[in-house]
């Protein structure tokens, strides 16, 4: 398996140099990456590098005796290995549809909503948001009320961080020196990203093109820190890298099912952290006073935000259909709708902005099917710990079984 395992490593850098998004993080031995920089593998002999690999997996499975973990680490192998196939035709050009994609890359398919489904969550809305005009300008008026000003933004991206940090540490064993630090960039076709460098340390930026909520400081501290990605990255790297010497994820390639994992918990972990009204009791005690907005308005704007939650999978179904037909290298036929089709659609089944809704077109054409990662991926891991006790009014066993699932190698396919 250690054979395997660098392979595997090795061919994931490789991938990187003609796919820039592919290798997320990497903190293993330097010269591994000096040597997939000056030797440039063509895709077709990394594809059967990668299909070699995957047949001397299946020749050789764990024993039956084997503990839990080591049988998922096989497993987490063999369909990490399948992905990569995957990406490298897409890449080079395999028309696949939106569903097959999602399912080579991540494991997963997400359930697919008409128009219907979200239109009665929007006619809840009609009445929450009384007035004139269309339901996502009213909509995006109310919301600009709970805008951070910029120079609160820091403040309050602090303060939230450290309740997440404090909340998750009561629950979670850090290894000694873990940090992250947090920076302030623009023009990205997303709202935050965790870079982790190895080492305990993550660096998450914060993108500022566009108005940021309130609710985006919880969202965001939790998601790509405490105890989303920093903690899920840094757990990977003490149990697994350090402690068991598995090299294989000291490497973390964007296009494959260990995204879905990764999104998922840290999505899910929001609510982990923060249960029950706990999250809006916080926003308004500490955040709201903090960006000089009104605390008295915190459990409406809660209330609005709830209702906004359930539109989140329009932004899966304006993936799908903008993307159905469409390659990674845009050299295949058109979407089933277009650029502006697919804008419209977020602003009107996702109440999104138009600005909103061309960034997040841009993060579509950039990402593709990995807009299922965060929706699907919470929704399976919310099933999967509450299955195992991890419920609302288990708080213990919730952190508990979170914990245990962000520390192993485990697949989509395996919350089921």
């Amino acid at each position: 398996m250690k054979r395997i395992a660098e392979s595997y490593v090795k061919l994931v850098l490789a991938v990187g140099q003609h796919d820039t998004d592919y290798v997320d993080a990497y903190y293993g031995p330097p010269e591994w990456r000096t040597e997939a920089e000056a030797h440039k593998r063509p895709l077709p002999e990394i594809r059967s590098a990668a299909e070699a690999l995957i047949a001397d997996l299946a020749a050789h499975p764990p024993a039956a005796g084997d503990e839990e973990i080591v049988r998922l680490r096989h497993q987490y192998l063999q369909r990490q290995l399948q992905s990569m196939v995957a990406r490298i035709d897409l890449v080079s050009g395999k028309p696949m549809s939106f569903d097959e994609e999602s399912k080579a890359l991540y494991d997963a398919v997400a359930p697919t909503y008409g128009a219907a489904h979200f239109q009665e969550i929007l006619d809840q809305l009609e009445k929450e948001v009384p007035g004139s005009g269309p339901l996502a300008e009213r909509v995006e008026a109310f919301r600009q009320q709970f805008v951070i000003p910029r120079d609160r933004l820091d403040a309050v991206f602090s303060a939230a961080i450290d309740e997440c940090r404090r909340r998750t540490l009561q629950h979670i064993e850090l290894p000694a020196g873990e940090s992250f630090v947090v920076e302030y960039v623009t023009n990205k076709a997303w709202g935050g990203y965790n870079w982790y460098k190895g080492g305990f340390h993550s660096v998450i930026q914060v993108n500022t093109d566009l108005p940021i909520f309130i609710d985006r400081a919880i969202d965001l501290a939790c998601h790509e820190g405490y105890p989303g990605h920093h903690v899920y990255n840094t757990l990977l790297e003490k149990h697994l890298v350090r402690d068991r010497g598995w090299s294989e994820f000291s490497v973390y390639p964007l296009f494959s099912p260990q995204s879905l994992i990764a999104e998922g918990t840290a999505n899910f972990g929001i609510e982990v952290a923060f249960p029950g009204h706990e999250r809006t009791a916080f926003e308004r005690e500490r955040l709201y006073p903090l960006a000089g907005l009104d605390p008295a308005k915190a459990e409406r704007y809660a209330e609005i935000q709830g209702l906004l939650q359930g539109l989140s999978y329009a932004g899966n179904e304006a993936a799908r259909q903008y993307l159905n037909g469409k390659s990674v290298n845009g050299k295949s036929v058109n979407g089933e709708i277009s650029r502006r089709d697919a804008e419209a659609w977020l602003v009107r089944y996702a109440l999104m902005s138009p600005e909103r809704a061309a960034q997040r077109v841009r993060f579509i054409d950039q990402y593709r099917s990995y807009v299922i990662n965060y929706n699907l991926g919470q929704d399976l891991v919310r099933q999967y710990i509450e299955k195992r006790g991890g419920t609302a009014d288990r708080p213990e066993a919730r952190w508990r079984e979170f914990a245990k699932l962000i520390s192993s190698p485990r697949l989509p396919s395996g919350l089921r």
